[in-house]
């Protein structure tokens, strides 16, 4: 039976959402977690999905959804069962800050134990407007599945006049897809696959159902893509249409028109698709850095069909981008500007991130460090009195932040397996240089939450952010199996404020009584014997 652990808050008016009839749950509900065998490439295979009931899953996962003022209340019910795969999870709610409330953001040992199976968590999310997404972040858990799409719209959305239709079935995701689960997998495999909205095919394989979005000729469409990625980065355009990006990272940004965007783990985009070519089918591409590129026999794509068109598949050929998606030229539309003194290195606290890979022991490091995680989430470590970097664990891999301060991070490209996108929990943060560039913007540069480092011995991502919400935040690279050979570190943002401010509920305590006392099989994730 499962355990219920209850956090009392206050329930906000359910609103209705005068959206499409898609599968979604929120902004009050339960989410599951569960196995189901599935082929969304034509390969079977069993995967950990998540669904709105306790039996049916899906992949992606189930679409969670409401409007901006909402007072997000997901109860997790976790019921894994497959033992080749991880049984435990947690869920990270991707770009919500979480601000006062570091013990929901989800990361395994960071700011929570797992929850184990047959057990349920009660997140609270907190008030903010865009596209964001959610995923398993215990180990490489959601490479077997569990990630999904998560939206919050704005009745005040400043762009509202751009475009007529923005419901569930604008939502484009974007995933890799592998035939062996993760436990089992190589320690950095290759994808067999990519999907767009859970369907793809893989060379050689059958010739399996695309997903196929469809429009209305001369409607303007909002678009929410969202990459899902364990590790590719995509270059995602539609034949014979351009489009206008309207936000990034759920911030937005001035409209800017393009006809390619190069999208990496962890990021997203919207944009507004004007139907304004004849009625037909179209190919959607997406064509990742690795793993089997290009689009013959279907690979890699989805189907744009306007109405009214042939249910066939599109004879549109791919272009050559003339005017592709370059990260300097994005702008926010509100309050542009980093903070602090606008030079390089004269933040408050300047910190150089070098990563490199040991070779020896197969990790990944930065600053020579690489990030293992420890028995005791960090969060706990802090409410028990570890409030200094030196006297929390991992050794190395924390850094401590005071509070108020303008924080500047360099991080310079790492060729060897790179680009490495790098997502920052609890903020978003302002590129003053972006990879691919050498000059430092100040005055107006991107804000978002995941940004490419590049692969130039030359490139030097720096970031700014400022330190206005305790909590040990994650900083890590989104290609998941780098992070789980090491590419992370954990900034310790006002501590003592975490340490005398901080009330997890009581369920949250009891999370780590009850995973500790798990069996190996009961943990899941267990290799066969070779024989």
């Amino acid at each position: 039976m499962l355990r219920r652990m209850q956090l009392v808050t206050a329930v906000s008016l359910i609103l209705s959402l005068a959206l499409n009839a898609n599968a979604a749950i929120g902004p009050i509900g339960n989410m599951y977690t569960l196995n189901e065998v599935v082929s969304p490439d034509g390969f079977t295979r069993s995967a950990a999905v998540s669904g709105q009931s306790a039996t049916v899953g899906t992949i992606p996962g189930v679409l969670v959804r409401g409007w901006k003022g909402d007072n997000f209340q997901l109860n997790l019910v976790n019921g894994l069962t497959d033992t080749t795969m991880l049984k435990s999870t947690s869920i990270h709610w991707h770009g919500f800050f979480q601000k006062g409330s570091s013990w929901a953001d989800g990361p395994a040992f960071v700011t929570q134990c797992p929850i184990a199976a047959g057990d349920s968590f009660f997140f609270n999310v907190p008030d903010q407007a865009g596209t964001f997404w959610y995923h398993s972040h215990l180990s490489t858990q959601y490479c077997d599945g569990l990630r999904g799409a998560f939206v919050v719209y704005d009745r005040d959305d400043p762009h509202r006049s751009l475009y007529d239709v923005d419901n569930a079935g604008t939502v484009i995701t974007l995933e890799d897809w592998y035939h062996i689960v993760a436990p089992q997998n190589a320690a950095i495999p290759t994808p067999d696959s990519t999907l767009i909205n859970g369907k793809g095919r893989y060379a050689g394989g059958p010739t399996a159902p695309l997903s196929i979005i469809n429009v209305r000729r001369n409607r303007r469409y909002r678009m929410r893509l969202v990459s899902l990625s364990c590790d590719p980065n995509w270059t995602f355009s539609i034949d014979d249409h351009t489009m206008t990006i309207i936000e990034v990272d759920a911030v937005n940004v001035e409209p800017l028109t393009v006809d390619s965007i190069q999208i990496f783990a962890g990021q997203r985009y919207s944009f507004v698709l004007h139907a304004n070519q004849p009625v037909n089918n179209y190919w959607i591409r997406a064509n990742p850095n690795l793993g089997t590129t290009g689009f013959a026999g279907g690979i890699n794509s989805a189907i744009l069909r306007y109405r009214g068109a042939a249910n066939a598949d599109p004879t549109t050929s791919a272009t050559t981008s003339t005017s592709p998606l370059l990260e300097t030229d994005l702008v926010p539309l509100e309050n542009p500007g980093a903070p602090g003194v606008h030079t390089p290195g004269a933040a408050d606290i300047n910190i150089n991130l070098a990563m490199a890979f040991d070779f020896v022991n197969f990790e990944l490091t930065i600053n020579g460090q690489p990030f293992h995680p420890p028995t005791a989430p960090v969060l706990l470590q802090i409410l028990s009195g570890a409030t200094s970097a030196a006297s929390l664990l991992p050794a190395g891999s924390i850094y401590e932040l005071q509070p108020n301060k303008v924080v500047e991070l360099s991080i310079p490209a790492l060729a060897i397996g790179g680009p490495h996108p790098f997502h920052l929990h609890g903020h978003t943060f302002d590129v003053v240089r972006s990879a691919g560039s050498s000059t430092y913007n100040f005055a107006n540069p991107i804000r978002r939450d995941v940004v490419n480092t590049g692969t130039a011995a030359t490139d030097n991502d720096t970031i700014r952010f400022v330190t206005d919400n305790p909590g040990p935040w994650f900083l890590h690279c989104h290609i998941d199996w780098h992070l789980e050979i090491g590419l992370a570190v954990v900034f310790a943002e006002d501590a003592p404020t975490v340490y005398t401010d901080d009330d997890p509920p009581a369920a949250w305590d009891a999370l780590c009584p009850i995973y500790d006392d798990l069996t190996d099989e009961e943990k899941g994730g267990l290799i066969p014997e070779r024989r």
